[in-house]
């Protein structure tokens, strides 16, 4: 456990962070925590390149129950708006958030194991771009989709927000404005998965130069 503990240190700064951070619109269909989650897989593939997936496995439950902590606070803490209080992690977003997170990190484990006999950057690249792709699907329709009603009213009308309907990225199709969001966020995970290669490289190289 002492070996991997940079590693769960990682996982658990950038899950809280992107839990604060997530609240807090970048422009206007990103979020900041659109720049700090993909982090996350970045943290994961080089756990799981240095000391395999089963230690990498562990990092990723870590982050989880730091996630859920984080949503269990967050959601005791009231804000007050024009004239009405709402919790800082409504209760649609803290499940999205923890279903999204664990499912797509354990799939990157996954593939990332399946592929690690191939050219050093396609497991980390692969794994990357099918789990951010499963996360955003997972966390935006759990959270914001109106077609899901498993949360009641109280927890719909928290996030109801998310349906005003806009044209798609400012210029398209009217949408519902959580569309817009997630094939943004989806953009730039893409986006990070690829940047992602040269810290991935390094610090593999650094933490365990038989493995890079």
């Amino acid at each position: 456990m002492v070996r991997i503990l940079p590693g769960i240190i990682a996982m658990a700064t950038v899950v809280v962070a992107s839990n604060v951070l997530v609240q807090f619109l970048f422009g206007n269909w990103l979020t900041w925590g659109a720049f700090t989650y993909p982090i996350a897989f970045l943290v994961t593939d080089v756990m799981n390149r240095v000391y395999g997936p089963g230690p990498a496995r562990k990092v990723v439950f870590a982050g989880f129950v730091v996630g859920v902590l984080c949503s269990l606070v967050g959601s005791q803490i009231m804000l007050e708006g024009d004239g009405y209080s709402y919790a800082a992690v409504p209760l649609r977003v803290a499940v999205a958030s923890g279903v999204a997170f664990l499912t797509a990190q354990l799939l990157d484990v996954g593939i990332f194991n399946l592929l690690r006999q191939r050219q050093w950057w396609l497991p980390p690249l692969a794994s990357t771009l099918v789990g951010s792709a499963v996360d955003t699907a997972l966390f935006f329709s759990i959270a914001f989709a109106a077609s899901v009603t498993l949360f009641g009213a109280d927890a719909d009308a928290a996030i109801n927000w998310a349906w005003e309907e806009l044209p798609f990225l400012g210029v398209g199709a009217v949408v519902p404005l959580w569309v817009s969001l997630a094939f943004a966020d989806w953009l730039v995970k893409l986006s990070l998965a690829l940047l992602a290669l040269v810290p991935f490289r390094l610090l593999v190289t650094k933490l365990s130069p038989d493995a890079a």
